[in-house]
Formats: structure tokens, C-alpha cells, sequence
């Protein structure tokens, strides 16, 4: 950790000869502020993506008070301001179109003003990852909270989590074995709180690797939004914030390769997202840290995974919250992790979390019995994903993670909403689903259409799982046996452009390979011949978009967003 600076930040704009340093003080004592209850105090800003539009996030404005509080309680002045939501359910065609916007704004807006320092408070899938990008670019002590997991929800006895068991039922619901009046019902029970996915969705996965990165607070990953411990977190890094400005702490010294390993164990410890692969590797690009596919799945290797949680398991966030969350499962994970990590906290990774203990076994199983010996995730490659894929192993059916098929090929995702559901498509159980015109470049935005949905035919013989594989994400909360990532996309001119009907195509997990069984020279020859995808927006953001986001191993970034390494 730095000594304290001889100057804080925020003087650079207050303490010059020019009449706006003079104007900006006006404004600040327009706002009912004396001069002598701001003039040496640090300044936290409030960075908040609350929303109406985000209901995840429809709860940060009560959350932005507590952290006030804190703000106030430790000496500094609080000044809250607003940056893009990106909310999951309602922006079109994903917010994953919109995460790197997000970011450029939370970075600018740190960047612009009289901040000494900031408090994120995210919530939604992409706000975090958003949040700490543009926090990391910008390189201004911050300390991240988000909004916290709905409580349980639960219909007919039976707990349910949103979304994975949304996507279960309508399942059964385009079987038959459910009718529309249950599915309506159930729709009144599955989101019943305040907060974000309560399964380990994508929400819940980033904020739990922001606890084991050390850039939030112990807690911090599954304390229920509703939760008065919640609000007490949040006043907690409101202190935590003005103790970084007065160290200078800055995230660049929080977000080092050892806390990026911290966190890829823990991701494959709990089962997460596939989705924070993407994520951390975009946190880390914007740092200059260089976080490899291939690191992955090294640590993935030699990681158990420990966490009984929907999609992947049994229970929910809550239930995790009351197991001991995420400090326990640190504690659990002592041996393979770098505990001298330091954290927003002053105190290191180990000192966070020493004492912690797990309450409920069946939840977090030890180390020495876990459920799967290695992590949740898996990094395939071979002839039909060169840059990568990712599945997650502990949400598929083991049978077919050793399988081959025929393709059945969707060019894009109005074509199979056309086609999956038509009695004559020709499909059988143990073929192999592909869908490709739908990575960054090819939408744009990678939307998560990974989670195809299986033919209503097959549904009516008792299938619910097939191999599928796409250039798409899939949300954090889904599962089966869904390949996504395949990189290089089909948009720009990857082999999954080449993949034909009727193609065999291999996968096999465990030695990590997806291969397009079909001669090199017949597969050049394919996309030699396949037609071109040119950028389908000709002005604005979108268009920036398409020109420089790279791929999924690069983490969606702008090729201009990543810090440049010395």
C-alpha cells in the first residue's frame, strides 16, 4: 500500500487561479455545502447505475444512501452521479452490445471530475464487469458493491431460482407437461425481491469474483439485497472509499495477475457463468494484464468444484448467504489460493476472510470430497473453435460430454425460431445443434442465444438435452450441454461458417477437443465461398461497435479500450 498522497486529486480543480476553480465552488455551496465542510475532505463519488429500466438495479438509490453514510462517517464528501444502466431483460438485441459503452462512460466521468475517489454500485450481469473496467481505465481508488441476489423464490412448495427454472419450465411448458395458466402463475413467484438472479447466474458469478478479486468487501457476493447487512456493507465501503483516497490505493494495485487467479479458482469453485470468462479477461486487458484462455482452463484443472447452486446444482444464493458465502468458500479454498492479496479492505485476502467457517455441507462440500474434482468450466479447441470455446462441464449431461453428431445448422436466430419447432425438421436425440451468425461482430453485441432451444418433436419423446453449439453466450443461468464463444466467430469468416447438415462434429471434454470432422481443404474451400457479413450499421455506436470489438478470448473489448503495456 502508498503512503498517502501529498495532494489530493480533487484540488487540481478547485485550487487553480482561473475563475471556473472559484465557479466550482459556487456550485458546490448552491448545493446547500458549506466551503469549510468540503475544502479538506476527500470527494467519493457515488458512480450509480440505478435504473427503472434495470430492475435489478431498481434498488441502488436506497443502497447510494447507506453508502453515503459511510462516506460521510469516515471524513469524506459524498457526490453521487449516474452512468449508463445496461439491464439484461429489456435492452435489444443484449446488453452486451452496451457493456463497453458503459464502461467508456463510468471511466469518463471518473476521469472529468473532482473525484478522489469512487464507490461502483452495479447489480445487472454487465454492470459490474462494466463498472470495474471503466473504474480499472481510469485508475482512481474505487471499491465496488453491488446490489445483492434476490431472496428464494418459490412456487407450489418447491424453490425456485430466475432464471434457470424459467428455462426449465418452458421446457416443460413447449412439451405440454405444464399449462399456460401454471406458467402464468409461476411468473408472479419466480422474482418475489428486490436484487438480481439468485441463482449463479452471471450477476451473482461477478459478484462473487469481485469479493475474491479484493475490489469489494467480504459479503459482498451473496448477501440478499433485502438484507439489512446489505445496507450495511454498503455504508462499510463508503469508509472503505475515503480510507483508498487518503492511501491512494488505486485499483491497478488491487487488480494484479494474483487476484485474477484468486478469482479464476473461485469461478470454477462455485460453478459460474461462463459469461466472466469474457468478463475478467476484458477487466484485465484494460489493466494490461494479458489473462489467456488457456489460464483457464490450467487452473480449472487443479480446481474442485465445491458449490451446489443452480444451474449447476441444488440451492440458491440465499441458502450459500447462510452456508458461510463466499468468505467460507474462500476459507475452504485456502490451500490453492494466494491469500496475501491485498483488498480494498487495508487487511489482505487471508485476513478478510480468516475464522470464516462453512454451516451447511451440503451447500459448500470440502475440499477433500467435492462434488466435481475439477472447476466448472472447460476450454475446448480444435479444428472448428482455433481461438477457443467454452462449455461448463457441471451444468451438462455427463453422457455427452464424449460425443458425436450431424450437425443441424441454423444460419441465425430468426431462421432457428423459424425452423426448431417445424415437424419436419430433420433432427434426431444424438445430433448436434449449431447456430452461427451470432457473436460480436455477426448481431452485433453476442447476444446470449447459446441455450438452443431443443425441437419441440424430440421434447414430445422425452428429450431435454443435446449437444449445441454457437458463436452466442449463454445467460449465466442456463445449462445442458451448450458450446458457446466458438472463436472465431462465423461473422468473420471462423469455421463454424464452414459447418454444413449433416457434418459429423466431435467433442470431447475431457481432452478438450471441438472439431469439425470434415477435410482442412473442404473447410477452406466453404469459406472461401461463404458469404460476407459487412458490419450492418452504418453510423453511431453500433458501428464503432463493429469495427473495433474483437473476440470472445479478447474479452468483447474495444481494441482501443485495452491499456497499452510498457
Amino acid at each position: 500500500m502508498n503512503p498517502a498522497p501529498k495532494r489530493r486529486r480533487s484540488r487540481d480543480w478547485f485550487d487553480t487561479p482561473e475563475l471556473y476553480g472559484w465557479l466550482r465552488v459556487a456550485a458546490l455551496r448552491s448545493q446547500g455545502l458549506m466551503p469549510e465542510g468540503f475544502q479538506d475532505r476527500p470527494i467519493i463519488g457515488i458512480c450509480n447505475t440505478w435504473s427503472e429500466l434495470t430492475h435489478c438495479n431498481a434498488h441502488l438509490r436506497q443502497l447510494a444512501e447507506a453508502v453515503r453514510r459511510g462516506v460521510w462517517q469516515a471524513g469524506g464528501l459524498p457526490l453521487e452521479f449516474p452512468v449508463l444502466s445496461t439491464g439484461e431483460f429489456n435492452m435489444r438485441p443484449t446488453s452486451m452490445l452496451f457493456r463497453n459503452l458503459a464502461s467508456m462512460d463510468v471511466e469518463e466521468a471518473i476521469r472529468a471530475n473532482p473525484l478522489d475517489g469512487v464507490v461502483l454500485l452495479s447489480g445487472c450481469d454487465k454492470t459490474t464487469p462494466a463498472l470495474l473496467m471503466g473504474a480499472a481505465s481510469a485508475d482512481v481508488p474505487a471499491v465496488l458493491v453491488t446490489g445483492g441476489p434476490q431472496l428464494n423464490g418459490n412456487w407450489r412448495g418447491e424453490e425456485v431460482g430466475s432464471c434457470t427454472d424459467c428455462r426449465r419450465y418452458q421446457t416443460e411448458l413447449r412439451a405440454e407437461r405444464i399449462t399456460e395458466a401454471d406458467w402464468n402463475e409461476l411468473q408472479g413467484c419466480i422474482i418475489r425481491s428486490a436484487g438480481h438472479c439468485m441463482t449463479m447466474g452471471t450477476a451473482s458469478t461477478m459478484a462473487c469474483l469481485a469479493e475474491a478479486l479484493g475490489i469489494a468487501p467480504p459479503g459482498n457476493g451473496s448477501t440478499p439485497a433485502p438484507d439489512s447487512r446489505r445496507l450495511q456493507l454498503a455504508e462499510s465501503t463508503g469508509r472503505y472509499a475515503v480510507e483508498l483516497a487518503q492511501r491512494d490505493v488505486r485499483p491497478s494495485q488491487i487488480l494484479t495477475q494474483v487476484a485474477f487467479d484468486n478469482a479464476i479458482r473461485v469461478l470454477h469453485a462455485i460453478g459460474g457463468s461462463t459469461n466472466a470468462v469474457i468478463h475478467l479477461i476484458a477487466v484485465a486487458g484494460r489493466l494490461g494484464i494479458e489473462l489467456r484462455l488457456d489460464r483457464f482452463d490450467e487452473l480449472s484443472r487443479s480446481t474442485p468444484f465445491l458449490l451446489d447452486l443452480k444451474p449447476s446444482g441444488r440451492f440458491l444464493m440465499e441458502d450459500f448467504h447462510y452456508a458461510g458465502g463466499v468468505p467460507a468458500l474462500i476459507a475452504e479454498l485456502t490451500p490453492l489460493l494466494d491469500l496475501s492479496a491485498p483488498t480494498v479492505t487495508g487487511r489482505t485476502l487471508g485476513e478478510n476472510n480468516l475464522g470464516a467457517k462453512v454451516w451447511n455441507r451440503d451447500v459448500i462440500r470440502p475440499l477433500s470430497a467435492p462434488i466435481h474434482t475439477e472447476g466448472g468450466l472447460a476450454v475446448l479447441r480444435g479444428s472448428l473453435a482455433p481461438g477457443g470455446a467454452i462449455i461448463k462441464p457441471t451444468a451438462a449431461t455427463p453422457a455427452l460430454l464424449t460425443h458425436r453428431g450431424r450437425a443441424v445448422v441454423f444460419n441465425d436466430h430468426d431462421e432457428l425460431n423459424q425452423r426448431i419447432d417445424d415437424p419436419n425438421l430433420d433432427v434426431r436425440p444424438d445430433d448436434v445443434l449449431v447456430l452461427r451468425s451470432s457473436g460480436p461482430v455477426g448481431v452485433p453485441g453476442m447476444p446470449e442465444w447459446g441455450y438452443l432451444p431443443i425441437p419441440k418433436k424430440l421434447l414430445a419423446a422425452g428429450v431435454r438435452d443435446m449437444v449445441r453449439i454457437s458463436d452466442a453466450r449463454m445467460s449465466g443461468t442456463a445449462f445442458g450441454t451448450v458450446v458457446v464463444h466458438v472463436s472465431p466467430e462465423s461473422a468473420v469468416g471462423g469455421p463454424l461458417a464452414a459447418v454444413g447438415d449433416g457434418d459429423l462434429i466431435e467433442l470431447d471434454v475431457p481432452n478438450r477437443r471441438l472439431n469439425l470432422l470434415v477435410e482442412p481443404q473442404e473447410i477452406a474451400r466453404r469459406l472461401a465461398e461463404a458469404p460476407k457479413h459487412p458490419p450492418r450499421a452504418e453510423r453511431g455506436y453500433r458501428w464503432l461497435y463493429a469495427q473495433h470489438v474483437m473476440q470472445a478470448e479478447a474479452g468483447c473489448d474495444f481494441d482501443f479500450l485495452r491499456a497499452r503495456r510498457s
